[in-house]
């Protein structure tokens, strides 16, 4: 059990090759769902967020300062999220954010950032809210779910599918990307077959699975965790319903496959990063994972490090001693930082970061293909 104000252990003790620097003095923080329904994936995040992370360190650090990352395990659930930060800006002093997981639990801590002056870098999500209007001290370093949701939808429309569902979980998130799919309907002239909502906690598609039959859908497009999303196409796939499936993102990860298992084969999924050597960010990061016996660079993985490229960078534009105000200074005016192939560029009217969107399609072998 938790104890008050949300302290679970580090994540240092869940990844196996992150080392505790008892000596840093740059503190980080990060409340994200070590265990519950995103572990599988906030683990392949955090391993490249550590290849990065470790690498600087090894060379002394920042201006000679060593970064160390205090994780907290707010189990997927936002109210942790909130006291989670709560500990870590009063308490651990620590002079950024790093990688929250989720859309309503990122929401959940953006007023402690405002009241605390607090810089969060590279929310793993891609919610418009954190985007439209700006969010003073959010920085996203990925695109956004309807960026993903209407690439998505278009390709779909561009086959020659037409009856299209979107089945999406009850929350912020949810809402979100059926936004965004929306647009990709609207764009290719069509409306979907089917819109229906599934519960966070307990999802359950024994009453929506007949109904993708009577409208004769297609393709569904499930919005939501990877356990649901997979419970999901499992129970479609149970009638013999053989539609096409996507999902996002956040399902990026070999975790998900692994969920899917069989079922897998010929799922879409969209990403927010490149998977060619083409771009320096993908060798440097390969590089990196077979340094440490890591064979396959899951997409999850390759945002974890892209991610700490860009926290890292803000530091060392921070000076000799990064504080939040400095930190906050520094990523708004980030301009042109080439962070291997790809271009982030931050003001006080812009915290984007990237829009890059692509869909891959999961294998027999359990991989994602371009």
């Amino acid at each position: 059990m938790l104890k008050p104000h949300g302290i679970a252990p580090l994540l240092l003790a869940t990844l196996g090759f992150m080392t505790h620097h008892t000596h840093a003095q740059i503190l980080v923080g990060q409340t994200t769902g070590v265990t519950g329904p995103v572990a599988a994936a906030v683990k392949e995040t955090g391993i490249g967020a550590r290849l990065y992370i470790d690498a600087t360190n090894a060379k002394g650090g920042v201006a000679g300062e060593k970064i160390e990352l205090i994780t907290l395990d707010d189990q997927f659930d936002p109210k942790l999220s909130a006291s989670n930060t709560r500990e870590l800006v009063e308490n651990r002093k620590v002079v950024a954010l790093f990688m929250t997981r989720g859309t309503p639990h990122t929401e959940a801590v953006i007023s402690i950032l405002e009241q605390y002056g607090v810089p969060l870098i590279a929310p793993s999500t891609g919610a418009m809210v954190l985007h439209a209007p700006v969010r003073k001290y959010v920085f996203n370093v990925r695109a956004t779910y309807q960026r993903e949701a209407e690439k998505a939808i278009t390709h779909l429309a561009s086959i020659g599918i037409q009856r299209i569902a979107i089945l999406h979980v009850d929350d912020s998130f949810g809402r979100d990307g059926l936004e965004g799919a929306q647009k990709g309907l609207a764009a290719a002239h069509l409306s979907a077959a089917l819109v229906a909502k599934f519960d966070r906690s307990a999802p359950d598609f024994s009453g929506i699975t007949p109904l993708l039959s009577q409208t004769q859908t297609q393709a569904a497009m499930i919005i939501g965790t990877g356990p649901a999303v997979a419970a999901g196409i499992r129970a479609i796939k149970t009638t013999g319903n053989k539609m096409q499936f996507v999902t996002l993102s956040n399902n990026a990860s070999d975790g998900f496959m692994q969920l899917l298992g069989a079922d897998g084969q010929g799922v879409i999924v969209s990403q927010v990063l490149p998977s060619s050597p083409n771009f320096p960010l993908v060798r440097e990061a390969t590089r990196l994972a077979r340094a440490r016996n890591i064979a396959d660079l899951s997409p999850a993985m390759l945002e974890g490090f892209a991610s700490a490229k860009v926290l890292v960078e803000a530091l060392r534009r921070s000076g000799s001693k990064p504080s939040r105000e400095r930190i906050q200074a520094a990523l708004e005016g980030m301009q042109n930082f080439d962070l291997g192939g790809m271009t982030i560029n931050y003001s006080p009217g812009n915290h984007t970061g990237l829009d890059f969107a692509d869909l891959s399609i999961v294998s027999a072998s359990q991989k994602f293909r371009r």
